[in-house]
C-alpha cells in the first residue's frame, strides 16, 4: 500500500474523529477525558494526511471536483442540522406513543379520568431519600399525572430527613418512603397518603382525596358468605376470602362493614349500598322482608350468585325480574379450556360494561349460573337491562359431572350472565333514593382473592359498585397490575450505554464505508 493511500484511511479517520469529540463530550458520554482523547488522535490523524498528501491535496483544492465534494458537504452539513433541530422539537414539543405490550408508560382510563374531575389543585408530594430506588420511577408517574392536567396537579420530591416539620405535619415516621396528596390550602387543607409508589395507589388517593363523603357498603353475613377476612377464611381454603375486594373498595374511598340482618327491621340509612355474595343458608323471611323494604324504597345492592346454592331470596330477585337458571351455564367455543370457566366478550350498551367493551377485555366467570328475564310478576316500576352474555354456543348443564355438552331439555342459546336493574322509587314515602339499583351477577366466585387479579372482572365489580352507588366517576378500567418489565440502569451505564451507541457505533461504520470506498476508488 502507498504511503500517500495509507495517508488518506488514517486522515479521514482522523476527521471523523475531530469532529465527533464535542459529541462525545456534550451528548454521549460527558466525559471531557474521552473526548480529548478523540481529538487528539484526530489531530495527529489529520496531520499524517496532510504530510503524506501534500501534492495531491494542492491539486484537489484547484479542481472542479473539489467544487462538487464542497457542494455535497453542504447538503449533508444542512441534513445534519435539519435532524438535530427535529429532534430538539421532538423533545421539547412533540408527542410520545407509548407502544410498549402493557401500555406502561401510559395513565389508565381511571386515572385520566379522576384527574380530569379535580375540583381544585393538588399538591403531591413525594418524601423520598434521593438515593431511594423509587425516586425516578416516582418522579416520572407524577410528570405523567402533571402533564395531563398541569393547572390542577403539581408536584414535589423532598427529602424526609431534610423536612422534618413537613414529615411531622403528616405523620410520617422517620425514614419513611410515602406520597401525600394535599388539597386546598391553610387550615381548610385535607391530605391523604399513598401506600406504596404505583399508579394504582397514587390514582386511589387522589380518588379518596376528591371523594365528597364516605360510601359505607355493608356486607350481609349470617348465611355461609364469603369471609371479608383472611383470618376468617376455611384451613381448606385460605383464598376463599373477600380481602382483596375490601382492600380496593378501601382505596376508592368506600366504608366495607359486615352486617347481620338478624334482629334488625332495616338497613342502615348510611349504606351506600349492601352486597350479598355467595349465601349458603337460606334468609329467614323476616330477613328477605328487611332487603325487600330496603329496595322498595330506593335502596342499592349487588347480588352473586353461586352455583348450586339456594338461599331463598329467589321470590325477591324474580319481583325485580331476574331468575338463576339451575344448573351450571357453560359454552363450548368461548371458554378457557373448561366450558364450565366462561370466558366473554359479549356486552350489551349499558354503562357498566361500556369501559370494558372500549378495551376489548373479555371476562372470565369460573362455575357461573345464568340468568332469566322474567316479563311478568314484577313490582312496579323495574326494569332489567342485561348486561354480559355467552355466545350463541352456550347452555345450561344440568347434570355436569355426567356431561358437558348440550342436551335436550337444556336451555341453549346466548345466556345472559349479568343483569342491572333500576326500579322507579321517586313516590315512596320516606325514601332513600328515587331509584332502587340492583345488579345481579351469576358468580360470586369471581370476587375471591384468587380471582380479583383478572382485570376485566376487577372492573366489572367495581363498576358495578360505582353504578349502584351512583358514582359515575368510578365506572371507568382502573390501572392494572402491571408486570415489571423495565431493565433499571444506573447513569454510568446508561452513559455507557449512549456512548457506545450513539458515538462510537456510528462512527465505526462510518470509518469502514470511508475506508472501502478509498480502497475501490485506488483500484
Amino acid at each position: 500500500m502507498k504511503a500517500t493511500h495509507l495517508g488518506q484511511y488514517l486522515g479521514a479517520l482522523g476527521l471523523m474523529l475531530l469532529l465527533s469529540s464535542p459529541v462525545t463530550l456534550f451528548i454521549t458520554s460527558g466525559s471531557l477525558l474521552a473526548a480529548g482523547v478523540k481529538a487528539g488522535l484526530g489531530l495527529v490523524l489529520v496531520g499524517v494526511f496532510l504530510a503524506t498528501n501534500l501534492t495531491s491535496f494542492r491539486q484537489f483544492a484547484t479542481s472542479q471536483a473539489s467544487v462538487a465534494l464542497l457542494r455535497s458537504g453542504l447538503v449533508v452539513l444542512a441534513v445534519l442540522c435539519g435532524l438535530v433541530a427535529l429532534n430538539y422539537v421532538a423533545a421539547t414539543k412533540g408527542a410520545r406513543w407509548d407502544l410498549t405490550q402493557g401500555r406502561i408508560h401510559s395513565l389508565s382510563p381511571q386515572t385520566v379520568t379522576a384527574l380530569e374531575s379535580l375540583p381544585e389543585k393538588v399538591v403531591a408530594i413525594g418524601f423520598l431519600p434521593p438515593t431511594h430506588e423509587a425516586n425516578a420511577l416516582l418522579e416520572s408517574l407524577f410528570q405523567r399525572y402533571h402533564e395531563q392536567v398541569p393547572e390542577r396537579f403539581e408536584y414535589q420530591l423532598l427529602d424526609p430527613n431534610n423536612n422534618p416539620e413537613l414529615a411531622a405535619r403528616f405523620n410520617l415516621r422517620a425514614g419513611q418512603a410515602s406520597v401525600v396528596l394535599v388539597r386546598g390550602e391553610g387550615p381548610n387543607a385535607s391530605h391523604t397518603t399513598a401506600a406504596s409508589v404505583s399508579e394504582q395507589d397514587l390514582t386511589n388517593a387522589l380518588i379518596r382525596l376528591t371523594s365528597v363523603g364516605t360510601q359505607r357498603v355493608y356486607f350481609i353475613t349470617g348465611h355461609g358468605e364469603w369471609p371479608l377476612e383472611k383470618d376468617q377464611a376455611n384451613p381448606s381454603d385460605p383464598g376463599a376470602t373477600l380481602s382483596e375486594l375490601r382492600r380496593q373498595l378501601l382505596h376508592e374511598g368506600y366504608a366495607a362493614d359486615a352486617m347481620y340482618l338478624v334482629g334488625t327491621t332495616d338497613i342502615p340509612r348510611d349504606a351506600s349500598l349492601v352486597i350479598i355474595a355467595g349465601a349458603r343458608v337460606p334468609y329467614t323471611q323476616p330477613e328477605v322482608e328487611v332487603l325487600r323494604k330496603y329496595l322498595a324504597g330506593g335502596g342499592r345492592m349487588l347480588y352473586f350468585a353461586d352455583v348450586g346454592l339456594e338461599d331463598g331470596l329467589g321470590p325477591l330477585l324474580a319481583e325485580y325480574g331476574i331468575q338463576l337458571d339451575e344448573g351450571i351455564a357453560a359454552d363450548s367455543q368461548f371458554n378457557s379450556g373448561n366450558p364450565y370457566v366462561l370466558v366473554s366478550k359479549f356486552y350489551s350498551n349499558h354503562a357498566i360494561v361500556q369501559p370494558l367493551l372500549q378495551r376489548n377485555l373479555n371476562v372470565q366467570l369460573p362455575m357461573a349460573r345464568s340468568l332469566g328475564l322474567l316479563r311478568e310478576g314484577l313490582a312496579p316500576g323495574v326494569r332489567v337491562e342485561p348486561m354480559v352474555h355467552t355466545s350463541q354456543n352456550g347452555w345450561v348443564e344440568t347434570t355436569p359431572t355426567q356431561n358437558a355438552v348440550p342436551s335436550d331439555g337444556e336451555k341453549a342459546g346466548q345466556l345472559t350472565l349479568a343483569a342491572a336493574i333500576t326500579r322507579d322509587t321517586s313516590d315512596t314515602p320516606d325514601k332513600r333514593f328515587g331509584e332502587a339499583r340492583l345488579v345481579v351477577l351469576g358468580d360470586a366466585d369471581l370476587l375471591l382473592d384468587s380471582n380479583w387479579g383478572h382485570e376485566a372482572n376487577r372492573n366489572l365489580v367495581m363498576n358495578a359498585l360505582g353504578w349502584a352507588s351512583h358514582q359515575v366517576a368510578r365506572i371507568t378500567v382502573r390501572p392494572p397490575d402491571r408486570e415489571v418489565s423495565t431493565l433499571e440502569l444506573d447513569l454510568s451505564a446508561v452513559k455507557r450505554m449512549r456512548f457506545i451507541a450513539t458515538d462510537l457505533f456510528p462512527l465505526t461504520l462510518m470509518g469502514l464505508g470511508i475506508a472501502i470506498w478509498l480502497a475501490r476508488r485506488h483500484k
